[in-house]
């Protein structure tokens, strides 16, 4: 048998619903035959009556009753289908693959997603917790739609990069410490410290930091967990050099643990959105880089070149803790 007919099913309902196949033909804006052939197809489909055609009023037959209720079924589905993509086509559905680091999962992205919630709530986004490295090789392949990586960024004919954030540096330290007012490299190189492992651009942001004063300490542990590292710093094991990422409010409730300073040299950690072409992205994805621009400091798209390290020694990478 051949597939049900939609526009065959909507007839049945209408007549069902109606009484008539001239008000059916009246609210369908079908002509009279065209409803009689609707009917007598959906009929012969079938091979069972699924009217009976009385002087007044056109009735369900048992069989014809049982099919609509499907018919119901189905013409609702069809209906949300067909909704569905149009809300996709609008930019208003849909799933967006997002790459980003853990800092910024904590701090910046609760208040994306509930801007994006409240402007696109059927828009879905598949988060991935990654370092800045793999989310561009990720864009590159085509597995993510959008990335929040650190910056400088190799220059790419793939991935445009645009400036987002620029947040500054902070030492993080143990309460119990007696710390000056502002933290050189000279002062904390020999204290027990905690870094991002040497894979990400943390990292090379921090050893440069010290590199510029001539100093390449080796750090206690290593891992790039924002809040764990947060929390090794006030349970005494340790300082990090992390951004100010709290956006609008205070710092965490791991405050009565911890004393921030600020840097000398001062120390910036810059973020970028990076992304395919926008013409190759759909519109779900345009809605969320939309949002995510909104929450920018800092505008102006351009493609980012890397630029050279500030200088000194850098120790070559190594397990992540010890």
């Amino acid at each position: 048998m051949r597939a049900l007919n939609l526009d065959q099913l909507q007839t049945l309902v209408s007549i069902a619903d109606l009484g008539t196949f001239a008000a059916a033909s009246r609210a369908l804006h079908l002509a009279p035959p065209t409803v009689s052939l609707h009917i007598a197809e959906l009929e012969a489909r079938m091979g069972v009556p699924l009217l009976e055609r009385g002087p007044r009023r056109a009735l369900p037959t048992a069989a014809g009753a049982a099919l609509l209720d499907h018919a119901r079924r189905l013409l609702k589905e069809a209906d949300d289908a067909a909704t569905t993509v149009r809300r996709i086509a609008q930019g208003r559905a849909g799933k967006v693959r997002l790459g980003t680091s853990t800092g910024v999962i904590v701090h910046l992205l609760p208040q994306v997603l509930g801007t994006l919630a409240e402007h696109a709530p059927d828009i879905d986004v598949d988060l991935a917790i990654l370092g800045s490295n793999e989310t561009v090789e990720r864009l590159q392949a085509g597995t993510l739609d959008i990335g929040v990586v650190a910056l400088p960024q190799p220059a790419s004919d793939e991935v445009l990069v645009t400036p987002w954030r620029s947040d500054p540096m902070m030492a993080f330290l143990p309460s119990a410490w007696a710390v000056p007012r502002s933290i050189t490299p000279g002062w904390l190189a020999d204290k027990p410290l905690i870094f991002n492992d040497a894979s990400t651009r943390m990292y090379r942001l921090t050893m440069e930091w010290f590199a510029s004063a001539g100093h390449s300490p080796r750090a206690r542990i290593e891992l790039n967990y924002t809040l764990a590292m947060k929390s090794l710093v006030a349970a005494g094991y340790g300082a990090a050099l992390l951004p100010m990422e709290e956006v609008g409010g205070p710092l965490s409730a791991l405050d009565a643990g911890m004393q921030l300073r600020p840097l000398k040299p001062a120390l910036v950690r810059t973020l970028g959105i990076a992304h395919r072409a926008e013409a190759r992205l759909d519109a779900a994805a345009r809605e969320v880089l939309a949002v995510l621009r909104g929450f920018a400091q800092k505008a102006g798209p351009r493609r980012m070149r890397a630029s050279p390290p500030a200088g000194g020694n850098r120790r070559p990478p190594r397990s992540t803790a010890r």
